[in-house]
């Protein structure tokens, strides 16, 4: 093995290490979230759960609130890169759809401490503003990953800003729904469904726009003089 091939593995150990710590400080800050109540954990409780500094949780999180919504963090930002994997002749509806539901699968069937923090961030007054804060960080990735997908301007289309926002207010929509009225049907299911309601085109409408020429600015301050 050469130095450099030692190095990038050395950089790779070491990135699975944050990593690993800071989902452990966010199952941490759950779990006693949900023994005690949120009010009554304190940021050294957590770094005490986990044996690690109070430095080192400033290092990833400014609150125990933004711990608890890290965990749909990591999920709302992986949804731009999951859409890019999807077949390329897929209806960009059915590739939306599929990424986030294959998302929520693995916190619905796998993981129980990812359901119970969505639980908390969707009723928890303290929680639901970092929780909002994680579906608008993921609107603009989302936006770019949409506009490389049909061929849109991201400068110029609306299109792929407002199908991302829509996309991730149906997510928190389904979500919120699947947790009041918990029943038969599997959350992933939910998000499907929410998901194709905002993003399939309207039978008969218009197809998405696939670039071409930029939308006229309405700025005057950007509009050529003739």
């Amino acid at each position: 093995m050469n130095s450099t091939t030692t190095e990038t593995a050395g950089q790779g150990l070491r990135e699975r290490k944050k990593l690993e710590t800071k989902q452990a400080l966010a199952f941490a800050a759950i779990q006693l979230a949900k023994e005690r109540g949120l009010e009554n954990v304190r940021v050294q409780d957590i770094v005490d759960a986990v044996n690690v500094s109070r430095r080192t949780f400033t290092n990833y999180f400014s609150s125990k609130e933004e711990a608890i919504a890290s965990l749909n963090a990591d999920r709302a930002a992986q949804a731009a890169e999951g859409l890019r994997e999807r077949p390329a002749g897929e209806p960009l509806a059915d590739s939306l759809a599929e990424v986030f539901a294959a998302q929520y699968e693995v916190a619905a069937k796998v993981d129980r401490e990812q359901v119970d923090a969505i639980r908390m961030m969707v009723f928890t007054p303290a929680l639901f503003g970092e929780y909002l804060k994680t579906l608008v960080q993921a609107e603009e990735p989302l936006a770019m990953a949409i506009a490389e997908r049909t061929g849109a301007d991201l400068r110029g289309d609306l299109y792929p800003h407002v199908l991302a926002a829509a996309v991730m207010a149906a997510v928190r929509a389904a979500t919120g729904h699947w947790i009041a009225h918990r029943g038969a049907r599997s959350l992933p299911d939910v998000i499907r469904q929410a998901v194709r309601q905002v993003a399939e085109p309207p039978t008969g409408g218009a197809p998405a726009p696939t670039g071409g020429t930029p939308a006229p600015s309405t700025n005057p301050s950007t509009t050529n003089p003739r």
